[in-house]
């Protein structure tokens, strides 16, 4: 049956109209490299400030907000992840550790864009094991390679078996490629986009491309302070052990402070033309394996943020070319922070906000004033109700994010406006010694509680608790927690911390026999510590027994 040709013009103009309304919602990039630390960020850094890593992110920065108090809630790369695929803290999408998955119908940011007009589309590192949930999909198996860098793509063959290798290229060009490949070929024009573009840089073992060999070569990176002279006022017993006795076990180092993991020898091993020749971490002394070690880390860390910086300079030419770059919304990210040898400490994993603080930085010109910036308290959760309120979609109530859109437009935080972040970081002792610990951080004092424990409550390290006062220590070097003129405020805040779990849904039922633990020690009364210091001593004992195990282990490989 042939329509009527007055309800052809209808359908007609009716067409028109929606293909005219989605050109007119804006496309979404969200940009996410791995480890980028805000310290490592122009518009954020100090002390790298005059080395000027980052000119293409800062021009973002310039031209749109920078949240200075943006948090991921478990500064580990997985977890993060999931938060910003989900809406939702660990404890709720089941992701605590590197362990974790997002399966494609939980992945809820992406099949809400879809559902909402969007054409979605993700390349570079994913780290959540199943198949995205995307239109299109071109991402790293698991961490993924530096060079000759492999990709996951859809095809004939079931997730994961189709795999494309882009051979000798390092893996941020090939990323960029790939995500400009699927802008020109692949994107509808009719449609709006939301595309994920994630680089794997510059997560350690820090593989710079070739060309970025000579960049920094024969420049001194500057030394934070801490990197030789950690205040006796930072830390606690859970993160020194009882006279100090833990110092070499809590924490991997920059130098050879931890005999089981250090940039003395991890780097050394991988790149000892970073070292000069005589480099010898037996016969040197710490301070100077110290120093040598940071300027090997710096210079590779800065030569893989170089790459990613320069490859968005690629990206956003496109963007401009095209006429797309006006109508994006463009989010700049890293999954967590990063210790850049602050306290000679490496990797991430810790509250304090080196690892807990994300770079943030949103550019949209149409409704973000340039230039401004935030200290609203927004935490990783918060992502992608933020992005479904640009893409005019509504947020579920499943997500626990709210949307900080009116944050980003105006620089002003909403009435009712969260004034605490809430942190925990699960996988006690793992990968990087870092004991298993919770947090609350608000505008003016960050309280840490190091409960030591894994799952099962077991495989204890000393508990402790840390109040820092951000406003005259932003370093978190000086522990006030027993210090009298802050008990009311500790007292207050450990209050608040309590009604804070249970308001984000970490209520201790998930690992039952771990929030024993965390129940015991709670109070920290003079019983508490007396045991606090008995299992210091334990753990003392069972590191030393396990370090020389691997001594023997090494001498009888060798001999």
């Amino acid at each position: 049956m042939k329509l009527p040709k007055t309800l052809l013009s209808f359908f007609a103009v009716f067409c028109s109209f929606l293909t005219a309304e989605d050109q007119k919602r804006p496309n979404i990039i969200f940009i996410m490299s791995d480890d980028h630390t805000a310290q490592a960020v122009g518009a954020y850094a100090t002390l790298l400030k005059d080395l000027d890593p980052t000119p293409t992110i800062d021009t973002l920065a310039a031209e749109g907000i920078t949240f200075d108090n943006a948090f991921c809630t478990n500064s580990i790369c997985t977890p993060s992840r999931a938060c910003i695929i989900t809406g939702q803290y660990p404890h709720n999408n089941g992701v605590f550790d590197l362990g974790g998955n997002i399966t494609p119908e939980n992945q809820a940011l992406p099949i809400l864009m879809r559902k909402g007009g969007y054409q979605t589309a993700i390349v570079g590192k994913w780290h959540l094991k199943e198949e995205p949930n995307f239109d299109y999909y071109k991402v790293l198996p698991g961490q993924g390679k530096y060079f000759n860098t492999e990709f996951r793509i859809q095809g004939e063959k079931a997730w994961p078996k189709n795999v494309v290798i882009h051979e000798g290229q390092h893996s941020s060009d090939a990323i960029t490629d790939s995500t400009l490949h699927w802008l020109k070929e692949q994107r509808d024009p009719d449609k709006p986009f939301f595309l994920c573009h994630q680089y794997k840089a510059p997560h350690d073992y820090f593989e710079n491309a070739d060309r970025y060999q000579s960049y920094l070569k024969d420049v001194t990176i500057p030394e934070p302070a801490s990197l030789h002279d950690v205040p006796t006022t930072f830390g606690s017993l859970a993160t020194r052990g009882h006279n100090d006795e833990l110092m070499p076990h809590i924490g991997t180092s920059i130098g050879k402070r931890n005999p089981r993991r250090s940039y003395a020898v991890d780097l050394f091993e991988r790149f000892p033309e970073e070292f000069p020749a005589d480099f010898d971490v037996a016969a040197m002394n710490e301070p100077e394996t110290t120093r040598l070690a940071y300027q090997a880390y710096l210079k590779k860390y800065l030569r893989c943020v170089k790459g990613v910086d320069d490859n968005l300079a690629r990206l956003f030419a496109y963007l401009k070319e095209e006429g797309l770059y006006e109508n994006t919304v463009i989010i700049y990210t890293g999954d967590q922070g990063f210790w850049l040898g602050e306290n000679d400490y490496q990797d991430k994993r810790w509250a304090y906000d080196k690892s807990m603080r994300m770079p943030f930085i949103v550019r949209y010109p149409e409704s973000i004033p340039a230039g401004i910036r935030s200290d609203a308290i927004v935490e990783n959760v918060d992502y992608p109700a933020l992005m479904l309120d640009f893409a005019g979609i509504e947020i579920p109530e499943t997500m626990q994010g709210r949307s900080f859109k009116t944050i980003c437009e105006t620089g002003e935080e909403p009435d009712g406006w969260k004034q605490a972040a809430y942190y925990r970081y699960w996988m006690h002792m793992a990968h990087h010694d870092n004991p298993g610990e919770m947090a609350i951080r608000t505008k003016t004092h960050k309280l840490i509680y190091f409960y030591g424990a894994d799952y099962n409550g077991e495989n204890r390290t000393p508990p402790a608790w840390e109040l820092y006062d951000l406003q005259s220590d932003p370093d978190e070097l000086n522990n006030v927690y027993d210090n009298p003129q802050y008990a009311e405020v500790r007292d207050q805040l450990k209050n608040q911390f309590a009604d804070l779990r249970i308001a984000v849904g970490d209520d201790g039922s998930h690992y039952p026999k771990c929030e024993a633990v965390v129940q015991e020690f709670w109070d920290y009364d003079v019983e508490d510590r007396k045991k606090a210091i008995e299992i210091s001593a334990e753990f003392k004992k069972v590191r030393e027994e396990f370090l020389l195990n691997q001594k023997l282990k090494k001498q009888k490989k060798k001999g």
